[in-house]
């Protein structure tokens, strides 16, 4: 009987309790929730950094420039972009 036991168990393993399948489940979830979260939290640091190059090379007001910096993350299809919409102010190529 131990015999057939054996190959029971090797080939048909146990069911598992529909809790443990929902706990997995909510595992995965709030993993991938987490990943987003802390994907979104380097956007205001990116978007600082960036007005700080700006401010190197050109002659702005911080807090308006802070307004014209807009920065986004998109992800669709395990593919993730990064968007940034830069407005400069006026200069001229002499200015540079």
């Amino acid at each position: 009987m131990s015999f057939l036991r054996s190959i029971k168990d090797r080939f048909c393993p146990p069911a598992r309790s529909t809790a443990t399948t929902a706990k997995e489940r909510l595992q995965i979830v709030i993993s991938n929730e987490r990943l987003k979260r802390d994907q979104i939290d380097f956007l205001p640091n990116l978007q600082m950094d960036l007005v700080n190059v700006i401010a190197k090379y050109f002659n702005v007001d911080l807090d308006q420039i802070k307004e014209q910096i807009k920065v986004d993350l998109e992800s669709n299809n395990g593919q993730s972009v990064l968007e940034l919409n830069i407005t400069l102010p006026d200069a001229s190529l002499d200015e540079l």
